[in-house]
């Protein structure tokens, strides 16, 4: 069950960077916040409750490669965010790292 935790908890850390970003205008800048705001207490949340079976450490990495290539996605697929091989190879090794981080445990 924690590591179902943690990946939502990865999901939900998806949220905050969007929110900061639908806030850069003017008119969506309380809503971006808003939604920032809740997505870090949710993540924040499922983090805390998969840390009380995964170490601190692997959950961390997990969250944070979770987020960061959910992201990136987002960012090419919404928000026209610049696409490489390069870039691609580095979300993918960020996946590899998680995935490996998964199997090690």
């Amino acid at each position: 069950m924690s590591w179902l935790y943690l990946f939502l908890a990865g999901v939900l850390e998806i949220g905050w960077p969007v929110g900061l970003k639908m806030a850069q205008a003017p008119a969506t800048r309380i809503f971006g916040v808003a939604i920032a705001v809740s997505f870090m207490a949710m993540s924040g949340f499922f983090l805390w409750l998969a840390q009380r079976h995964i170490p601190i450490g692997t959950a961390y990495a997990v969250w944070t490669g979770i987020g960061a290539a959910g992201t990136f996605l987002v960012g090419v697929l919404f928000f026209g965010d610049p696409t490489s091989l390069m870039r691609y190879m580095g979300v993918l090794l960020i996946v590899s790292g998680v995935v490996t981080l998964k199997l090690a445990s």
